[in-house]
């Protein structure tokens, strides 16, 4: 996910942190076993009612679903213990104040995106508290638009930035990344349509706004088309990825360019509408965005390893069906490293 209102107003001291207050499900930092319930969500309502359910505009009509979401909690328990390797490594500021600020931009189900109540949730939210649980950590989730979360991170307003990333060089001149699976490009389609993602010269492509697609590929591609003295591709963007997946259903546009789990997820809720133009490709690593030369990154790092090593990283990929991107080892920079 490329680089996606309003810049936090500041971070709130540490100590106004209390137990429970976080948004999604916090970590809990007082026993030394967390209990991450396997949520088996009724994706489907969900999905609609926290994004291709939201209306936008008299256009809309027809794909609003304000029906309450399903919100099944029941399912298998898994004990995330804490590991105390990792927890030697935290910042000292962190580790004494006992929770994980993450900016977050819950608009891009199912990675991450928002409940009937407005708390986070999705893959990467799942995986994000089990990770503070390793560290003994809570988490207070911080939403925010996409575009502002590098920034706070850097500012010191959030810990870290938990929002499918795409690791690449620029962004790594201003963080550093924490690598946790590998996700690829994928183009979705009206159905009926015959899009060609590698020939998209003179279609209008949704796409949001400062994600990989729409600074890097749909540029790329275009400037590709004009330099063959084609039309160059229309990139219709916008600030939330459901409103891109909306402006394809309604027929708005073409096609749309997101990360691979995003299209795939998009398509399965709306298939009587859109379906997949082609395969993914261009596959690169998310990353948790992190302050550069943080001791966090390490901390980080050796968390989610020990989730590899004792299954509870496959469970959860497992759980939300996108476990084709999962990586076998935890890295640091993989776009400049590997």
């Amino acid at each position: 996910m490329g680089e996606k209102l309003r810049a936090p107003e500041g971070r709130l001291p540490r100590s106004t942190f209390q137990r429970g207050a976080s948004c999604g499900i916090p970590a809990s930092s007082m026993a030394t076993t967390f209990t991450w319930i396997k949520r088996r969500l009724d994706h489907e309502n969900q999905f609609r009612a926290a994004s291709i359910g939201r209306c936008y505009g008299p256009d809309a009509v027809g794909l609003c679903d304000n029906s309450t979401p399903s919100t099944d909690t029941g399912g298998d328990k898994v004990e995330v213990g804490t590991d105390a390797a990792a927890i030697a490594l935290l910042p000292a500021d962190i580790k004494d104040a006992g929770v994980l600020v993450i900016g977050i931009d819950p608009t891009y189900a199912p990675n991450e995106y928002k409940d009937d109540a407005g708390n986070p949730i999705g893959w990467e939210v799942d995986l994000g508290n089990a990770m503070a649980a390793k560290l003994g950590l809570e988490t207070q989730y911080q939403p925010s638009s996409f575009d502002k979360i590098i920034p706070s991170v850097t500012g010191g307003s959030y810990d870290i930035g938990l929002s499918s990333f795409t690791d690449n060089e620029e962004r790594e001149k201003v963080v550093d990344f924490v690598n946790y699976y590998e996700a690829g490009i994928q183009w979705a389609q009206l159905i009926g349509v015959d899009v060609d993602p590698a020939n998209g010269c003179g279609l209008t492509v949704a796409v949001q706004t400062a994600t990989y697609e729409e600074t890097d590929e749909l540029p790329a591609k275009s400037q590709e088309c004009t330099d063959a003295g084609k039309e160059p591709i229309d990139i219709l963007k916008f600030d939330t990825q459901d409103e891109a997946t909306n402006a394809l259903a309604l027929g708005r546009a073409d096609a749309m360019s997101a990360d691979s789990p995003i299209t795939q997820y998009a398509v399965s809720q709306v298939e009587d509408k859109i379906e997949l133009a082609g395969d993914s490709f261009d596959t690169a690593p998310y990353g948790i965005a992190v302050q550069k030369d943080s001791e966090l990154s390490a901390a980080l790092q050796a968390a989610l390893q020990s989730m590899i090593d004792d299954g509870t990283y496959k469970a959860i990929l497992e759980d939300w069906g996108v476990f084709s991107g999962a990586v076998s080892s935890i890295t640091i920079n993989a776009a400049t490293t590997s």
